[in-house]
């Protein structure tokens, strides 16, 4: 479906914190082609605005106060195949399911503080079609809304470049780690660390944002076991040296 000013998509956001909620409010009223038609905080209240509102995409977080965002993503595509899931996980038939009358699933994306690295593949898995970060909805979040709702996934290029290897190759390079886990932005960022570039710089040079240069920066430090910014320029530095011997 086409989506414009004048039949903009209905969004439905689920997130246990209400600033969180307002501020995606915020972005979401920029956009003519995206309305909120609802908030939810927990698994039960986003359940029955789904029922009731029947949104035509839904924003879930990981955590709510009460259960996981995954056990809510696998119950909505239960009940949407006509069924429910008992607590044990099963499912079970349910011809009144009020979600089984749509007439194709709705799309969900996950936006979550925890690393998409290691849970991204599980919520697609769940039954989602994309996965950002908090820390960058303010950049990602209108245009991931928009790759869902037109039926394509929505990862950032790490991530997909990762689950290709996976799929490709297995993940024994991931599993590896030193420079050969970074994903090739990453290398990058650290090429240019090595360089003496500034985060401003670095910024510039691949048309991001200063706090994005840092989100990857700080995934380079974890990644390479460095303890501070420190080791990590001096590992950078030794690394470009090495190169260019």
């Amino acid at each position: 479906m086409n989506y414009s000013a004048d039949n903009p998509a209905r969004v439905l956001i689920v997130d246990d914190h209400a600033i969180v909620r307002y501020g995606m409010g915020v972005l979401l009223s920029s956009a003519k082609d995206l309305t909120l038609c609802g908030e939810a905080g927990t698994y039960d209240e986003a359940l029955a605005a789904i029922r009731e509102l029947k949104p035509d995409i839904a924003v879930i977080d990981l955590i709510l106060h009460d259960r996981s965002g995954l056990d809510l993503i696998r119950q909505i595509r239960a009940e949407e195949a006509g069924g429910r899931r008992t607590e044990n996980g099963s499912q079970q038939a349910d011809i009144n399911s009020p979600l089984a009358t749509r007439h194709s699933a709705m799309p969900i994306l996950v936006m979550s503080m925890h690393d998409e690295a290691t849970h991204a593949e599980k919520a697609l898995r769940a039954g989602a079609q994309g996965y950002i970060m908090k820390e960058d909805a303010d950049e990602v979040l209108v245009e991931a809304l928009r790759t869902v709702l037109s039926g394509k996934l929505h990862v950032s290029g790490d991530i997909n470049e990762k689950l290709l290897r996976t799929y490709v190759e297995g993940d024994d390079r991931a599993e590896s780690g030193g420079i050969e886990s970074l994903t090739d932005r990453e290398k990058e960022i650290f090429e240019c660390l090595g360089k003496g570039f500034t985060t401003r710089k670095i910024a510039e040079q691949f048309d991001l944002s200063p706090r994005t240069v840092e989100v990857h920066r700080a995934r380079i430090k974890k990644k390479l076991n460095c303890e501070d910014a420190a080791q990590l320029l001096r590992t950078a530095v030794q690394w470009v040296e090495s190169r260019t011997a």
